[in-house]
Formats: C-alpha cells, structure tokens, sequence
C-alpha cells in the first residue's frame, strides 16, 4: 500500500488545518489508517487511529488531541483526513499517515512521507 500525505503548513495559535491522506492499492493489504506525528528530538507518537470497516469504524484519538482533532474519512476517494482544530505550538511536528494491519494502529504496514506542520504566531 501507498500513502501519501498533504495539507501541512504555517498556522497561528487557536488555527485549524486539515491534513489528506490518500491510500493507493488493496485494501485487503490493510485494517486501518493512522495518523502519526513526530516533533524534533521527540518519539513519533500515535494522534488518531480509524479502522477502514464500513460498518463500523473504530477511531481513537491521543489524549492530546482529544476534542481538537477529528479523523475523517472519504472511502470514494481512498482519503484519510485529520481535522485538526485549536492548534497549539506543541502541536507543531512532521505528520505521517501510516496504513497498519490491526485496527488500532500499532502494527504500520505502509508509511507515507510526512507533512509538515508549523504553528506560530
């Protein structure tokens, strides 16, 4: 599977962003579609998780992220968003969006080239 990842950018404090993740190939290659970050001299770290189930997709969100960020999702166009809301400067980081074979994100299968994020006044 192949992801690529767009939409990052320079954002003020309390700014929103939204962030496109497009997943090409088959989806039986993979169960979900994560969103990772990674700020300089910092662990990556897991923002949002959603299953690619129809039925029933599960999401799961950082606690850091919670009630800020959303995790969208167009299945037509293979497409993965974060919405993302009340940005803040810790927020700021390389996002990737990695497809993974378990639902909740922890086993990356695919890893698209990261998207930067800045926020700053």
């Amino acid at each position: 599977v192949q992801l690529q990842a767009s939409g990052g950018g320079l954002v003020q404090p309390g700014g929103s962003l939204r962030l496109s993740c497009v997943a090409s190939g088959f989806t039986k290659d993979y169960n979900a579609i994560g969103w990772f970050r990674q700020a300089p001299q910092k662990e990556r770290e897991r923002v949002s998780c959603i299953s690619i189930s129809s039925s029933d997709p599960r999401i799961s969100y950082a606690d850091s992220v919670k009630g800020r960020f959303t995790i969208p999702r167009d299945n037509a166009k293979n497409t993965v968003y974060l919405q993302m809301n009340s940005l803040k400067p810790e927020d700021m980081a390389v996002y990737y969006c990695a497809a993974t074979i378990d639902s909740q994100c922890r086993v990356i299968v695919g890893l698209g080239q990261g998207t930067l994020v800045t926020v700053s006044s």
